[in-house]
Formats: structure tokens, sequence, C-alpha cells
């Protein structure tokens, strides 16, 4: 006879204790169980945004839970697959806050039948590449939503485009890629932002970047540098390697759409001036290039994105 339900929202319980009554498996984050309707799901948003998960509450009134696979883009089968179908298993969903030990019972939950789920990036576990994430959109059965607490959910409550200060902490890595410690190209391309945001700002120039949130996306993307005095957008690059100006350029193209008005200029900051083909590339996408000098910096136009 399969156990009955006892457990009330905000209520404990020790994990292997649910598990030998009510079934599932005893790790990992989701738990279908075999013996009863069931699916136990279990979230630790300290452990999750580590990792590029960030599991919480919205203003949807939803719960936005990151599913599993740790490896490569994940898949809509097994405990994902569990979840997106409980309704139609006829399985209770249920929800629990930390991963071992003792955990709290949220509640039951179920799927949301608008918008079930979408994907988004984040990185692999261990500081792997970026790829694909499922996040569940769970709507509570019984307890009322709570209010948003993680840092991602300020931003896709917000507009589509801010200004936010040039600060290392506000990064667009930051909210894919969290738990990995920055390459030496990347630490080099931060100082060559706050140098060039420096030399502006003494000119008086207003220098900020762009927060940008495209439609449908579930984490912001953030421009470099943008110089409102004179409409220029600024993608920085710690090295003049080829690959790292090509992904400039589709970064430029990307964030330009979003911005309005549009940037009258855009430029790729590096530290050094790049060999002359790859000028040319960048010059046949109407993007121009700027490098440190020893009096300041220079630019592919003579001076004129820069202030000399």
């Amino acid at each position: 006879m399969a156990a009955e339900w006892g457990l009330k929202p905000g209520e404990t319980v020790k994990r292997v204790a649910l598990h030998e009554e009510f079934g599932g498996r005893r790790q990992g984050g989701i738990g279908p169980s075999a013996r009863t309707d069931n699916v136990f799901v279990f979230t630790d948003p300290e452990v999750g945004e580590q990792h590029g998960y960030y599991d919480d509450w919205l203003g949807d009134g939803c719960f936005h839970y990151t599913g599993e696979g740790q490896r490569g883009d994940q898949q809509m089968k097994s405990g994902n697959a569990a979840i997106l179908h409980h309704k139609r298993d006829a399985r209770a969903l249920r929800l629990f806050k930390g991963a071992r030990g003792v955990v709290t019972y949220f509640d039951e939950f179920e799927i949301d039948d608008f918008e079930p789920f979408y994907r988004t990036d984040a990185e692999e576990t261990g500081g792997g590449p970026e790829r694909q994430v499922i996040v569940f959109r769970l709507r509570p059965k019984q307890i009322k939503p709570e209010e948003p607490k993680s840092k991602i959910a300020a931003i896709l409550t917000g507009p589509a485009s801010v200004d936010v200060p040039i600060e290392q902490q506000h990064t667009e890595k930051a909210y894919v890629t969290p738990g990995q410690e920055p390459y030496e190209a990347e630490r080099r391309e931060q100082a060559l932002v706050l140098e060039f945001d420096a030399y502006l700002r003494a000119l008086g120039h207003v220098v900020c970047r762009q927060q940008i949130l495209p439609p449908g996306e579930a984490r912001p993307v953030l421009t470099d540098l943008f110089d409102a005095t004179t409409g220029l957008l600024v993608e920085a690059k710690g090295t003049v390697h080829r690959n790292a100006i090509r992904m400039a350029i589709g970064q430029l193209v990307d964030y330009k759409r979003f911005i309005d008005p549009a940037p009258r200029h855009l430029a790729v900051l590096v530290p050094e001036e790049p060999r002359r083909d790859l000028c040319e590339l960048l010059a046949s996408q109407g993007i121009d290039h700027i490098f440190p000098t020893d009096s300041g910096f220079e630019d592919s136009t003579g001076g004129a994105l820069v202030g000399n």
C-alpha cells in the first residue's frame, strides 16, 4: 500500500527518510519515484548560483527551477521529462529546499500550462563551457509565491535596457559562469576598460555600461563601455587574436540592436593595434579600433573617438 503524504509546507524531513518512505532517487536535484505517484524536486540556491543556476521565485508567481544535466545542453529526458509530464502521468510534483541531510518542504507544485519551460545559457558544472539549460516554471498549489531574492530577479522584472556603472562585478559572465575565475585575457580586458573609462571621464564624458535583456532571455548581456557623450559603443578584448576580434564584431552587432537611440560609433578596445588584416576586417564592418599609447589612447579615425 502506498504511503500517505503527510508533510505540510514549511516542515522538514531527512532526505534519506523521505526516500525510504516514498521512493525516488536519493541524490541529485530531481527524484521521480517508481513506487509512489511523486516527483521530488530539490533546490539549493546558494550552491546553484555558483554554476549559473538561479532557482528562485520571479514576478510571474512561478518558481523558476533549472533542470538536471551537468554536461552539455540539457535534454528533455529522465528527471526533466518527469517534471514536464507530471500532470499527464498523474504525479504530484513536490519541491524541497536543500539537497542533502535535512530538507524543507515547500509545497506541491504544478508545471505552468502556458509556458512550462524555457531555455537559457549557463556554464557546465566545474567551470566548463557554456551550454543550454532548461528552466521550468512551477506554480504552487497551496502557498503564496514569495518575493524574488536572486540577483537575476531584478533584471528580469526591469526595463529591457538600462545604464549600469562600470564595475568589475557587473559582467555578462557573472550571470552565466559565476563560479569561473577570469582568464588572464579577461583580467587585461577589465583593466583596459577601467583605464579607458578614467581617460574619457577626465575629458568630461558621461560613461557607463548598457545592461540589456533580449526578449525571451533569462540572462542579461552587458556592454563593456558606452560613451553617452559621443554615442560610442565599445567592446573590449584582452588580446588582438583573430578569434577575439571576430567575437567582438558579433557582440557589437548584437548589442547595437537594443540600444535606443542607436550608437553613432562602434569600436573594439584592444591592448595594441591589431595587424593590418584585422584592421581591414573591422573597417569592412564599419567598426573602428582603439588602443592605448604612452600619451593616452589612439583610434583608427585619427582621434575623433577618443577626444584627441
